[in-house]
Order: structure tokens, then C-alpha cells, then sequence
């Protein structure tokens, strides 16, 4: 029949475009798509080199002012060149309290942009799995496209639906797929914010 000839075409070129499931980059953790290693949160010493912050991490969520620095500088729609003026500016006009203040802020940086990154990495998993998902949903309609018009009595009308959500599932799936690499390098811009401005409060101590 004549119908079948385009829609053949499209079933094969989505059958070819079919995706197989995303291969982890680490097999120990194989929900991780990302080429970096997963590191689940970020170790103090890796950013801090400055005085023990003691209690600073039970205590700074109780300074209204500190609160509400760390809140804008972990936002990443703050440019990082911006927060970290922002944060020598909040110490040089602390005086004396400057070290302990800087204690604080550093504190609740590190518990902001750790939980932050703690976030974005189970993100990242939860896409993996309902990518395989996807992946295993186009397969198996890629599969039964082919027995519908293998079949004797096909239905026209269901073998173009079918053949048409393929196609659109396909270039859904491949779409994503593109912008997994840019959501990997999320929790890496958030570890050089934290190292940066951990660097800068160090500084400002000096």
C-alpha cells in the first residue's frame, strides 16, 4: 500500500535513532552521566585554609546580616566577581569583628553551596533514571511499530500515531541528552564559588 512507504522511512530512521541507555562515566555509581567523579559534598579543607570556624556553623543562621549575605552570595545569578566584592566590603567595615563575622560567613557559605550541590547532584541522578526510562519507552515502541506493519491487517491510522510519537520521543530524548553536559558543570561552577570565596574571606583576615 502506498501509505506504508513514508511511514516505513520514518519507522526505520527512528528505529535507527533509537537511544540506548546512557553509559556512566563511573561504574560505581551508575546514575552518574558526568565525566567528572562524583564527589557527594565538599570537604572543608579543600576550601578553607583559614582560623577553625568552631561554632560558626551551629551559629551564623542566628546573624540577621549574615544570613542574608551568604543568601546572596551562594546565588549564582550573582556574578562571582560581584560576591566577592560583596563580601570584602560586609568585613572591611566589621573592625574588630571582623574574624569572628568572617567565621560566619564563611560557615554559612559552606553549608549553603554544600547543600546546594547536594541538591543538583540527586538532580542530575533522578534525570539519568528517567532517561533510561525514555530510552527503554522508544525501544520498545521501536518494536512494536515493527510488528505493526509487519502485520497482515495493519491499521493505517495506528501505525501513523505510532510512527509519529517515535519520532517525536526521539528528538525529546536527544535533545536532553545535549544538555547533560552542560548540567554536569553545575556543581563544578559551585565548588570554584565556594574555593573563590573562601579565598576572598581568608583574605580579608590578612
Amino acid at each position: 500500500m502506498s501509505w506504508r512507504r513514508p511511514l516505513l522511512a520514518a519507522a526505520c530512521a527512528a528505529a535507527l535513532a533509537a537511544p540506548a541507555p546512557a553509559v556512566a562515566a563511573d561504574r560505581r555509581n551508575p546514575d552518574w552521566p558526568c565525566q567528572q567523579a562524583k564527589v557527594p559534598e565538599i570537604s572543608l579543607a579543600a576550601v578553607w585554609a583559614g582560623p577553625p570556624l568552631d561554632d560558626a556553623a551551629t551559629r551564623w543562621e542566628g546573624d540577621a546580616q549574615v544570613k542574608e549575605l551568604v543568601a546572596r552570595l551562594a546565588a549564582r545569578r550573582i556574578p562571582l566577581e560581584e560576591a566577592q566584592r560583596m563580601a570584602a566590603d560586609f568585613l572591611s567595615s566589621a573592625g574588630d569583628a571582623r574574624p569572628a563575622r568572617a567565621k560566619l560567613v564563611f560557615a554559612g557559605l559552606f553549608a549553603t553551596l554544600n547543600r546546594q550541590r547536594s541538591e543538583v547532584i540527586d538532580g542530575i541522578e533522578r534525570y539519568t533514571r528517567r532517561q533510561r526510562d525514555f530510552a527503554r519507552q522508544i525501544r520498545d515502541n521501536t518494536l512494536k511499530l515493527r510488528d505493526l506493519q509487519d502485520g497482515p491487517n495493519a491499521d493505517p491510522k495506528q501505525v501513523e500515531q505510532l510512527s509519529e510519537q517515535l519520532q517525536w520521543d526521539t528528538r525529546i530524548f536527544e535533545e536532553r541528552r545535549r544538555t547533560i553536559g552542560f548540567v554536569c558543570e553545575v556543581p563544578v561552577s559551585i565548588d570554584r564559588r565556594l574555593f573563590a570565596l573562601g579565598r576572598t574571606i581568608q583574605q580579608a583576615l590578612e
